[in-house]
């Protein structure tokens, strides 16, 4: 049987990788950071953990026995209490489209094999520091309401027609960055800075990828949106009332 994580302590960290050896390495090398961490080799049983307990951050293999990487990190986003969970892929992988579609189904950030294990380290700290400043941003931010949708960043609640939308840290940071500022057009470049503020392994490529994934979640036709509309050539707005 499947142990469950401490609800204390340090970081909980779950560890997805069907290879024994990396899967050791990643392990070893977290915990003398000072991480905890739980290791599962397939996606299957990562995705009953993932149901159960909640998690500081997930590495996960693309290519897992049964449920896939991509598969589960769909499954992951979709609700839950682990939906905003930052993830990171890890895959022998390392073509665009490959990319795009870890960062489509739901991925924050990806490393290709074989990797540094001081690049990996490098990541995850920088993707719980992203989660942590997020959190205090939003504390601090008031809800807005318009055309059925409700943000609450407190909560870091989206709602549409009084339906929860499940959305990870960064979809709903851009999201509120926009709804917040509606018919103001943001370049990438600006988002990019307000959303990810600083942090490295991004490009503007990833605020695109970004952009897709509301739309997915809160246009009734992605490709026609009324939500989140792109501005050719600089950037992207919410629409006005």
């Amino acid at each position: 049987m499947l142990e469950s994580p401490r609800v204390s302590g340090p970081p909980q960290l779950l560890i997805v990788e069907d290879e024994a050896n990396i899967r050791d390495l990643v392990s070893l090398h977290l915990e003398s950071e000072g991480y905890t961490c739980q290791s599962v080799s397939n996606g299957s049983d990562a995705f009953e953990l993932l149901k159960a307990d909640p998690y500081a951050l997930v590495l996960l293999d693309v290519m897992l026995p049964g449920m896939n990487g991509l598969q589960l990190c769909r499954e992951v986003r979709s609700g839950g209490v682990n939906a905003n969970v930052p993830i990171l892929m890890l895959t022998a992988r390392g073509e665009e489209v490959d990319k795009l579609a870890g960062f489509q189904g739901g991925a924050d950030d990806y490393l290709t094999k074989p990797f540094s294990i001081l690049e990996l380290s490098a990541r995850v700290a920088a993707l719980l520091r992203r989660t942590r400043r997020l959190t205090r941003t939003d504390e601090q931010a008031i809800p807005i309401e318009f055309d059925g949708i409700r943000l609450d960043p407190a909560k870091r609640s989206l709602q549409m027609h009084g339906h929860k939308i499940p959305v990870t840290p960064h979809e709903f940071r851009l999201f509120y960055q926009l709804a917040a500022n509606r018919g103001i057009v943001f370049s990438r470049e600006r988002l990019l800075a307000d959303v990810w503020q600083g942090e490295v392994f991004v490009t503007e490529r990833s605020v695109d990828t970004l952009v897709y994934r509301l739309r997915c979640k809160i246009e009734p036709d992605p490709a026609q949106p009324a939500h989140i509309l792109t501005v050719w050539g600089e950037g992207y707005k919410c629409a006005e009332a």
